[in-house]
Parts: structure tokens; sequence; C-alpha cells
């Protein structure tokens, strides 16, 4: 395949490769929303893992000559990237969620999850500031990132992830032993709620797959690479939430919440379930991605749950849009 290089004459610097990368990326319209937003910060993520330092050690070193190798090595990660259309998450085999980082690969989707900013805060003022949560369920939990993540934010809390994939769960099992919580999260292979029997969680966390039917068709490619079981919610996107939201109150002790992302679909959910009270968090990508339910509200309404018509798996932050 011919295509414009990745070319600079003479030793190159990361900011010169990063300034070229960024062009070509433009020029080739990819599709960003794995971990960066723009061309230049898919550029600079994919130079730092060339060079192999932190990405905090990059401003450091971009005016300092590359040896021959690691450019090289970048020109390749970046034809890939434009010729493929991978994810640089991908690419790298790394992804972030705040300050964790995790391994991923074609498995699991890329992690991205707004409920990661509500625990970063202790879900306050939802949970109260002076006590941690017992136990806690991660629905749907693919690379086992919001596990992991609530593990970090409650140190003293048990875990149980449920995901439908053995694949996925195989990904979140090397991520749990790199984050030192072998003793604290459990993984369970589950289709939601089926495989843990009458046990009950203080919270119920779950980024299911919600993208609608007519979305996933045109999808960019980028989104193709990720596993079609983590995206696919059904024709309208709801068909897990309608399964959460109709199981997840048998399931919540006493004072239990349920905190659930639904995209940017609160209109739809609402619409859907009129008379559920949902409280719509604030979060970066506004108030209209994740919603809360104390156990209170689940039982006095009665949701008719949907039976399964496909396996659930995993999570994502911007699946795509809506």
């Amino acid at each position: 395949m011919s295509r414009a290089k990745t070319e600079v004459a003479g030793p190159v610097t990361p900011r010169q490769l990063i300034s070229v990368a960024a062009r070509r990326f433009r020029s080739a319209g990819l599709v960003y929303g794995h971990g960066t937003l723009n061309a230049g910060d898919e550029a600079a993520w994919l130079v730092t893992h060339a060079l192999g330092c932190p990405f905090e050690a990059l401003p450091a070193r971009m005016d300092q000559p590359l040896p021959a190798r690691i450019t090289q090595r970048a020109q390749r990660l970046f034809d890939r990237r434009i010729d493929e259309r991978i994810p640089a998450a991908y690419l790298t085999r790394e992804a972030w969620l705040g300050e964790h980082r995790f391994y991923v690969d074609q498995r699991v989707i890329v992690p991205r999850s707004y409920i990661a900013e509500l625990l970063r805060d202790r879900l306050r003022p939802w949970w109260p500031a002076t006590g941690s949560p017992r136990t806690i369920l991660d629905l749907c939990t693919g690379s086992g990132c919001l596990a992991i993540v609530a593990a970090h934010t409650f140190p003293k809390t048990r875990i149980d992830g449920v995901d439908i994939s053995g694949p996925a769960l195989s990904v979140a099992r090397r991520n749990v032993r790199a984050h030192h919580l072998t003793s604290r999260v459990k993984l369970i292979r589950s289709d939601l709620f089926n495989g843990i029997n009458a046990a009950s969680y203080d919270l119920i966390l779950s980024n299911p797959p919600y993208v609608r039917e007519p979305v996933m068709r045109g999808l960019p490619a980028e989104y193709r690479h990720e596993p079609a079981l983590a995206l696919h919610g059904g024709a309208d996107g709801l068909d897990l939430v309608r399964r959460i939201l109709g199981e997840a109150g048998r399931h919540l002790n006493p004072r239990g919440w349920l905190v659930l992302e639904v995209g940017h679909n609160r209109a739809r959910v609402e619409r859907a379930f009129p008379k559920l009270p949902f409280i719509w968090a604030e979060t970066s990508g506004g108030d209209d991605c994740v919603a809360l339910l104390p156990k209170a509200a689940l039982s006095a309404v009665q949701v008719a749950p949907v039976p399964p018509t496909r396996p659930t798996t995993a999570r994502r932050q911007r699946k795509t849009a809506q």
C-alpha cells in the first residue's frame, strides 16, 4: 500500500515526530475516543510508547534527538494506526482510567467509564463519607477496570467482577494480578446476575453494552476492533439496561445503591422507565450518562425483566455516539 511515510531528514526529536504524525492522522481522518480525543494526543501516546518512558517523562525529552531505532519503531506504530485503524490502546496494549494503568487487547473494549470519575470522589454524596461499602458487584466487568478502581477507592471492600465473556475475564485476571488485588477481587463468569445465586451487595456498578442497532451498523473502523459483544445493546440499546433494572433490587442490601452507566441515553431511559426516580450524576460527559437508584426505589417500582436475547460483557465510556 502506498502512503506518505512519517519521514523527517536526519535525527529527529519527539516533538518533530509528534507534529508530523498528528498531521498524517488528521489527513487520514482517524477517529479517537479510546483514551485520547485528538490527533496530537494520539501521536504523543504512541511516541511515548516507542520511547519506553512514562508519559509524564515526555516533556523533558521533547527536543532530544532520537536513535534511529526509536524513530523507526514510532513510524511503524503510526503506519499501523493509519492503515489498520487500530486504536492506540491496542497498539500499546495499555489504557488508563485516571491514575490506574490496565493491560488491554482486542478481547476487551478499551476501558473508559464515567463511573470511574464518581469513584474518585468515593461516590459522594450518595455514599456516606465516613464509611465504605462491605461488598461491591461490578457487572459487565470486561477488563476488570471498574472493579479495580473500586478496590483502590475502598481498600477494605470485597468486590465481585462478573462478565459473560471468558476471553474478557482472562484479561481481567491479568489486571487484577497486576494490581495485587487477587485477595479482594473475585472474577465470575456469568450472564448478568444468573451466576451469583442469591448474593447481595452494598453497591452494584455496571457499564453494560448500550449501543443501538442502527449505530452498530455505522460504527467507525476503530470501534470495529472492539468486541461487538461489549458494545451492542439491542435494537434500542436498552436490552441489558432493562434486565439490570429488573433484577438489581434483589441483589442489593437494604441501604444499597445501583450505579448504572447508559451513555448519553438519559432521555431514552426515562421514557422507557417513567416511574423510576433516577438520580443523574454530573460527570465530565454531562448529566445524561450515569444514573443512580437506591434499593428502595428499585423495590418499590416493579420493572419487568426482559428475557435475554443476547449475551453481555465489558464496558466503555464513550462507546460511540448513541
